[in-house]
């Protein structure tokens, strides 16, 4: 039976949501963060699950108007801010993935603050990504082998990207039907699970389904059974 030791989650339609409910999109976005806390206290807690991965702000997300951005780098920060003490009292620790130069300096010692007090952590490993595109992942991880003049192999960009783990179980919600420039190297035998439900929406027991069902799949990983 399959274990869900990496789940990656790409958490879409905060904004949907929110104009459905006849508010702005940023409702969306302050109600899908409580949802964050939901699914990430509910994977500290089912020892099977090793790592949770979150799509949190994409390269791409800077195209959206300057109020949304400027709404989700505050939220992100006070998030981060106002669930430390939920990181430690749940053994989580906490590593970012992506680009995160790019941020205020604010928002980068939050960050560096909640790494460092949760490093020792040993339960659940949380990843936000963060300024994050797979793309430019890969490209980042290239240049770094070839400044350091190291043979390019899988091995050795596996190890040079910024998320070292296989994705066993990639989600979407939302229902779109992509993976939108997200942990593409690292989802290339991941099960890939897409639903309508939008993410403020997505409740514990949905993912428990998900899971459910992708313990019955036939992993054959591009041999035979």
């Amino acid at each position: 039976m399959n274990r869900a030791k990496h789940i990656a989650i790409i958490m879409d339609g905060n904004g949907r949501w929110a104009e459905l409910q006849g508010e702005k999109r940023v409702k969306g976005h302050e109600a899908g963060a409580k949802v964050v806390k939901e699914i990430t206290v509910y994977c500290a807690n089912n020892e099977e699950i090793e790592r949770l991965t979150l799509y949190a702000f994409s390269t791409e997300n800077w195209k959206r108007p300057r109020i949304e951005v400027e709404f989700l780098m505050k939220l992100l920060e006070n998030y981060l801010k106002n669930e430390l003490e939920v990181y430690l009292a749940n053994n989580v620790r906490f590593e970012p993935i992506g680009d995160i130069c790019v941020f205020s300096n604010s928002l980068q010692k939050m960050i560096a603050t909640v790494q460092e007090k949760t490093a020792h952590c040993n339960g659940l490993v949380q990843s936000l990504a963060l300024n994050y595109g797979s793309q430019d992942e890969i490209v980042r991880a290239v240049e770094k082998l070839r400044s350091a003049e190291e043979n390019i192999t899988i091995q050795s960009l596996s190890y040079a990207l910024d998320c070292k783990h296989n994705v066993d179980l990639l989600i979407r919600t939302g229902g779109d039907k992509r993976l939108s420039n997200f942990l593409l190297w690292q989802t290339a035998y991941a099960e890939l699970f897409f639903v309508d439900t939008l993410w403020p929406d997505f409740k514990i027991k949905e993912l428990e389904k998900i899971i459910k069902k992708f313990k019955k799949v036939e992993r054959r990983f591009g041999g035979l059974k």
